[in-house]
Parts: C-alpha cells; sequence; structure tokens
C-alpha cells in the first residue's frame, strides 16, 4: 500500500511523523528533532535545485515553489539573506523554533491533534498523531532501506534521503543504536551521498548535543 504521506507532505512532515514511537505513544528525542526537521528542509531545498554547496556551505540559487510560512520556505529565506554559511550552522541555527513551524502544519492538515493544558505552573503539550498508521509505514520502510536488501538506487527519493537522515540523527523509530549505524555505516554513506553535506552537519550537530547535555 502507498505510505507515502499525502496531501504533497514535504520532507519536513514525513521527518515529524517519522519520530512519533507508537509503543511510547510519544515523540523520540524531543529535544533533538529540530535538528533532524532543518536538516530534512535542507535537504528538500538541495535537491530540488533552491540551494546548491559552495565549497562547505550553503547558497540560495532560485527560491523554492514551498508554501509560505513552511519550515523549507523559512530556511530558504534565512540562507538567501545571509553570506554563505556551513551547513551545519542552518542545521543549528533556530532549531527550537522549527518543530512548532511543523507541528502547526500536520495540525492544520489534520495529520496530528495537540492538546494543552498546564500543571501547577508548567505547560505540557501532548502531541499525537492522528493517522498511526502513516508512521508506523514510514518507519517499516525507512528502516528497510537503512538495513538494506533492496538496491540504493530502486529506493523511492523520499525514502532514501529519509533514511540517510534518520540514521544521521540515530532516530531511535529508525534505528535501534549507535551500533547498528556503525555496522550499517557502508550502506548508510551510500543513502546519504545525494545530501552528503546535510547529512554530515546533522550528524555533527547531534553529537556536540548530546555531548553538551552530558557534560552539563
Amino acid at each position: 500500500m502507498e505510505t507515502r504521506v499525502k496531501q504533497g507532505e514535504s520532507l519536513t512532515r514525513s521527518a515529524f511523523l517519522l519520530a512519533f514511537d507508537l509503543r511510547k505513544d510519544r515523540l523520540t528525542q524531543r529535544g533533538e528533532l529540530g535538528y533532524l526537521l532543518r536538516a530534512a528542509a535542507l535537504a528538500e531545498l538541495l535537491l530540488a535545485g533552491n540551494l546548491a554547496d559552495e565549497s562547505g556551505k550553503a547558497r540560495a540559487l532560485t527560491a523554492p515553489a514551498a508554501e509560505p510560512g513552511s519550515l523549507p520556505a523559512l530556511v530558504w529565506e534565512q540562507i538567501a539573506g545571509s553570506p554563505p554559511r556551513s551547513w551545519r550552522r542552518w542545521v543549528q541555527k533556530d532549531h527550537g523554533k522549527a518543530v512548532g513551524v511543523v507541528r502547526d502544519e500536520l495540525a492544520a492538515a489534520r495529520l496530528i491533534s495537540v492538546e494543552r493544558r498546564r500543571i501547577l505552573l508548567f505547560r505540557v503539550e501532548r502531541i499525537t498523531p492522528r493517522k498511526a498508521y502513516l508512521s508506523r509505514r514510514l518507519a517499516e520502510r525507512v528502516g528497510a532501506a537503512v538495513r538494506g536488501g533492496r538496491p540504493v538506487g530502486r529506493l523511492d527519493d523520499d525514502v532514501r534521503v529519509l533514511a540517510a537522515l534518520a540514521a544521521a540523527a540515530r532516530l531511535s523509530t529508525v534505528v535501534a543504536s549507535r551500533r547498528e549505524t556503525h555496522l550499517r555505516r557502508d550502506r548508510i554513506q551510500q543513502l546519504s551521498a545525494p545530501v552528503e553535506p546535510i547529512a554530515t552537519a546533522l550528524r555533527k550537530s547531534i553529537e556536540a548535543a548530546r555531548s553538551a547535555s552530558s557534560a552539563g
């Protein structure tokens, strides 16, 4: 059956849905999700020809056809208004805000529900998928792409890129552990080839964030 997210979903929206851990009924790695979403937006723009890699830096080319206010559109505007900077810079910039942008897009499309309540002095937000099968099938297809079996060249483009980025982020809904990404490093390199500078920037951003968290 078709598992590509409907309604013209972008890589950013698919990455958000991929991050749902249906066993635990919650988003996984919430603090790191923004990095993955920014990387997905950058990958979408690079593959569409809206961005180019210039000696390890992102350079804006033509404006995207993305919906105004969407994460890819916002990311492109940031890059277009700035001198060329490293991909890692753009993966990390405003990563916390990226979650809210994509959350609101998915809520408007009625693909997720958002429940907000207050517990004592804290606001609590609960996000749940309205169509859990989309997250489940995405995880199955993307996980299978990482584990191999089907030649990389025969994978759908969106699945290949999502697999590369999920592996770089060590997203637990797709890869079980750091050991698994190490064992499958050759396969992951093949998956990452079209978006290699972005996948590398994402991996380094996640590693830096985890190191900072451990140190703190």
